[in-house]
């Protein structure tokens, strides 16, 4: 997991800390599977450790807090979707930080959230728009058909995608009806088009009502043998429990078959699983497995050595137990807060001007 998307969401959502008295905040998007910070801190940093919040979606418990005690503690109320998934800044209560974090985010968590302090005087709540579902990079390929070649675009996402194919002109390439599914909440759709010249392509993915747009290109080099040759895209890596443990899993494709490998941030090749390999349409599609025990930021690579192509995905463990969640990450929470603060503050301050009379 990257910890500057948690920043980035920071710094679009200023609008998205507001008072109920403001309207139109701009709703934080996140992908499925990830974690999600919701920013919520009072503009004058007032101590809340001895106090109460109250973070509810939709009007139910998502996460309550008083005087120490909080939903991970074992205080009742917290709806189901919720358990072991969300976290306070405990450290950052005593400077009016109430804000939360839900881990390995669900198309169920999406939804209208308020954070609320009953005991102050008077009574604040901030209001959040989450979007959980924001398409991820698409996988793209090419592939050789009896017609010609084929660009292949897979996306997946919720709310449900626009996919098309453009040339490097911006140009929207003619293409077959889009191949579409929904399982689990989510839209997955591919999409092909045959093309004829050398170009760089574009695979667009678009969710107009989320304001998120995201691509990925690939090159088809035009006639002769080596156009069935296809850079690896960036690995797709996610985080599972299992049975035995958590385990971290890679999928990769490409032609010429890539070398696949993980790696902690230290750069040493971890042990993993025998690697699931399997060929489709001229192209070769892998898995690889590994365990791991301890909070670390972990590297899937994809190496082509034969046309000197390397990618890679990274993905944030976050260790066993709650105090594991924040291990290596404190420094860049407390920066992440300290920009959220600022701003409130400087949307506060935006307000208060705007009421002052002329």
């Amino acid at each position: 997991m990257e910890l500057l998307p948690l920043l980035c969401l920071c710094l679009l959502t200023r609008s998205g800390v507001t008072s109920a008295q403001t309207n139109g905040p701009a709703p934080i998007t996140v992908e499925e599977d990830r974690y999600v910070m919701l920013p919520c801190s009072l503009s004058n940093k007032e101590d809340i450790t001895s106090g109460v919040f109250d973070w509810k979606k939709d009007g139910a418990d998502a996460f309550f807090y008083a005087n120490g005690q909080h939903s991970n503690t074992g205080r009742g109320g917290q709806i189901q979707q919720f358990k072991g998934r969300v976290f306070h800044f405990e450290d950052e209560l005593k400077h009016g930080n109430a804000s939360i974090i839900i881990t390995n985010t669900k198309v169920a968590d999406s939804g209208n959230y308020t954070c609320y302090f009953p005991k102050l005087q008077p009574p604040q709540t901030f209001k959040i728009e989450l979007v959980v579902g924001a398409a991820p990079e698409p996988s793209v390929t090419i592939r050789k058909t009896n017609d010609g070649f084929v660009l292949h675009c897979k996306v997946h996402g919720t709310p449900k995608p626009k996919v098309e194919w453009l040339d490097s002109a911006g140009k929207i390439l003619p293409a077959e009806e889009p191949q579409v599914s929904e399982r689990g909440g989510s839209f997955y759709i591919t999409l092909t088009a045959t093309v004829t010249r050398a170009d760089n392509y574009r695979c667009v993915a678009t969710q107009e009502t989320i304001s998120h747009q995201i691509y990925a290109e690939i090159y088809f080099s035009g006639e002769g043998a080596e156009k069935t040759s296809g850079a690896a895209p960036k690995p797709y890596v996610t985080i599972l429990k299992t049975k035995d443990g958590v385990l971290l899993q890679c999928e990769v494709h490409g032609t010429p078959k890539p070398k696949v490998e993980w790696l902690d941030s230290a750069g040493k090749i971890l042990p993993a699983e025998e690697p699931q390999v399997s060929e489709r349409g001229g192209s070769f599609y892998i898995t690889l497995n590994a365990t791991v025990t301890r909070a670390d930021n972990y590297r899937c690579v994809a190496t082509q050595e034969t046309i000197s192509h390397q990618i890679y995905a990274e993905i944030y463990f976050s260790g066993e137990g709650v105090s594991g969640l924040f291990t290596g990450m404190i420094v860049t929470v407390a920066v992440i807060v300290t920009v959220c603060i600022v701003g409130l503050l400087l949307f506060l301050l935006d307000e208060a001007e705007e009421k002052l009379p002329r």
